[in-house]
């Protein structure tokens, strides 16, 4: 039996098995769900100046901690949770990133009450539909593009943080607003 062949970010990690799920089920696949979003919204923040396995493998503290990612809980995070979660070690205990979390709770039901959904507006920074890309080679894929410089700059303006243009980018691989998949990639799907 022929081997899948993958992204190679994905191989050879510390976390094995659990990294390979992520890519091949979850990775670039369009997500919809609010609560989803939420998640990787504060996923995508924690990991600022970490690897992706470190948060993957922290996933699970991180969706006790943050109360299942239910934005509406996250926001009444009061001082004294924080201090608790910086305790946490089934998180990243950075007072910046735990901080980070609550504002960005407060801002997105925001933008849920404005929009109706954070589905509704996060999509329209890629039109409402999935940009496929045609990437051969990890070094074809940029660590940020004009879309995610917009996400970033609209966000920041509506009080988010740990939204850079890269965290943008990265947020939009994980969610499945573009695909990046390599061509060769079996998960790969052609537009």
């Amino acid at each position: 039996m022929k081997a899948r062949i993958r992204c190679p970010w994905c191989e050879n990690s510390s976390i094995g098995e659990l990294y390979l799920r992520y890519h091949d089920e979850e990775w670039g696949v369009p997500v919809h769900d609010d609560r989803v979003l939420f998640e990787f919204l504060i996923l995508e923040g924690a990991q600022a100046g970490l690897s992706w396995s470190t948060i993957l493998a922290k996933r699970d503290g991180y969706r006790k901690a943050f109360a299942g990612f239910d934005a509406a809980k996250v926001a009444r995070f009061r001082p004294e949770k924080v201090e608790k979660l910086l305790q946490d070690p089934g998180i990243v205990r950075n007072r910046l990133k735990v901080n980070a979390a609550v504002t960005n709770a407060k801002a997105f039901l925001a933008v849920q009450k404005e929009f109706g959904s954070f589905d509704r507006y996060i999509w329209q920074f890629v039109g409402g539909q999935p940009k496929i890309n045609r990437r051969k080679a990890m070094k074809d894929v940029p660590a940020r593009t004009v879309e995610s410089d917009a996400m970033s700059k609209d966000l920041a303006q509506r009080g988010f943080k740990f939204v850079g243009s890269t965290i943008c980018y990265a947020f939009m691989q994980a969610t499945g607003m573009v695909d990046d998949h390599l061509v060769d990639c079996f998960r790969y799907r052609a537009a």
